[in-house]
């Protein structure tokens, strides 16, 4: 072979080589939604890749699932199936579908769906998914262990008759178990023990908070390592407090009232937590920190500068950002409270992050917005109205997973293609 022919031959490959490069940098990334809030439980995907202009109208819709039963949960997606729940008729079901058609795979009766609560259209808990193993809380309070593959039932709890479960008034029990480890952890919120953890493959008990013993409220367990000590954080109806993850020890807690439904999920960073509840109450920043044998909490700031109600907030640098009862959609500096701007957008709703972008529901039209995640402004890149919306709030978040966006509404499920082009 000459010289200029093996040139030619590098060449080639190297052409090859870029754009093979370039092909992977515009394809998408990212991995499952498995649980509440995505993989960490802060609001976040981590999906690259994606659009950064929605065009008129919105994204392509790829599917429309119907027939799931009613209810506010929202899905996981987890390894190309949808896991969610919903009340048909009188009975609870928790079901997978298929992620590439939304056809149902398999769906398991849990028991009686409980319609003696608030908005009784059916669950709110988002299952969690663990290997093989799926967690949910129903509305009663009944702890579930499904088989992903088949859906059939491994180990299941009455948090109420078995533990004393109680809860801060009557909207039914609505937090989604966290799995960490060996354990499924979660919340009674009894005088036995505030919170429970139990063994995630037989469904034994290992430990129950005997010293923090506020009732539950609607907020979802998040993992801290505050001065190396792993621990679990919750806000309730009167506290924030951290809970040893190794036997359940109540590690700190401080006094944080919160007003008829405390429900946002706590953002941890570094070594601050910041909660925000809705009815007036506003939002608080503590700053926990490890000295001796114990630890030390500190109220940095409370205000009311976002008062966020259910939506949620998502944490992206050092800004928080959600709808807020006063003010609409807030960007809110986290260190001093401070609102950066603030702005109606889509109206009252729930946020969720992905690839530098918030997506955004209104809960009373179910309109979608996509926009920046930036101090600098509320800018939208696209707006659709989600079609066939039913009558009931769109309270379910926005999920997305492997380049698809999923929405649902009581009864139906939407599947849209937010990939890059």
């Amino acid at each position: 072979m000459n010289t200029t022919s093996s040139k030619m031959i590098s060449q080639n490959i190297r052409l090859l080589l870029v754009a093979g490069l370039i092909a992977l940098a515009s394809s998408v990334h990212g991995g499952d939604w498995p649980q509440w809030r995505g993989p960490n439980r802060d609001g976040k995907s981590t999906d690259t890749g994606l659009l950064k202009q929605w065009p008129e109208g919105g994204p392509k819709q790829l599917w429309k699932a119907t027939g799931l039963g009613g209810g506010y949960s929202t899905p996981s997606v987890v390894e190309g199936r949808v896991f969610g729940s919903g009340y048909r008729g009188e009975e609870e079901y928790i079901w997978a579908l298929d992620a590439s058609s939304g056809k149902e795979i398999w769906s398991t009766k849990t028991g009686g769906a409980e319609k003696k609560v608030g908005y009784p259209e059916g669950p709110r808990s988002t299952p969690t998914i663990d290997g093989d193993s799926l967690f949910t809380l129903s509305a009663g309070g009944n702890l579930v262990c499904l088989d992903t593959t088949s859906g059939k039932e491994r180990w299941h709890h009455e948090l109420k008759k078995e533990f004393g479960g109680r809860m801060m008034s009557g909207w039914g029990f609505s937090e989604s178990p966290l799995v960490d480890g060996n354990k499924v952890v979660c919340t009674p919120g009894s005088m036995k023990g505030t919170v429970l953890a139990l063994n995630k493959k037989t469904g034994e008990v290992i430990w129950q908070s005997a010293e923090f013993v506020d009732k539950s409220a609607y907020a979802s367990l998040v993992v801290a390592n505050f001065g190396g000590v792993r621990q679990y954080v919750q806000l309730t109806d009167a506290h924030v407090a951290g809970i040893a993850a190794a036997d359940g020890k109540l590690l700190w807690q401080a006094d944080r009232p919160g007003k008829t439904a405390v429900i946002p999920t706590p953002i941890v960073t570094d070594e601050f937590v910041y909660v925000t509840s809705g009815y007036g109450v506003g939002c608080n920043l503590f700053k926990v920190t490890k000295g001796g044998d114990g630890f030390k909490v500190e109220e940095v700031y409370a205000n009311k500068n976002l008062i966020n109600h259910h939506g949620g907030v998502v944490l992206v640098g050092n800004h928080i950002y959600g709808h807020s009862e006063k003010g609409g959609w807030t960007c809110q500096d986290l260190k001093s409270g401070e609102v950066v701007w603030a702005n109606n957008g889509v109206g009252k709703g729930s946020i969720s992050f992905a690839d530098g972008f918030f997506y955004i529901r209104s809960e009373s039209k179910g309109s979608v917005a996509l926009i920046e995640a930036s101090p600098k402004g509320y800018k939208e890149h696209g707006r659709f109205d989600q079609p066939d919306r039913s009558s009931k709030n769109s309270w379910p978040h926005p999920v997305i997973e492997n380049g698809k966006l999923y929405l649902r509404d009581q009864d139906a499920m939407f599947c849209y293609d937010v990939k890059g082009q």
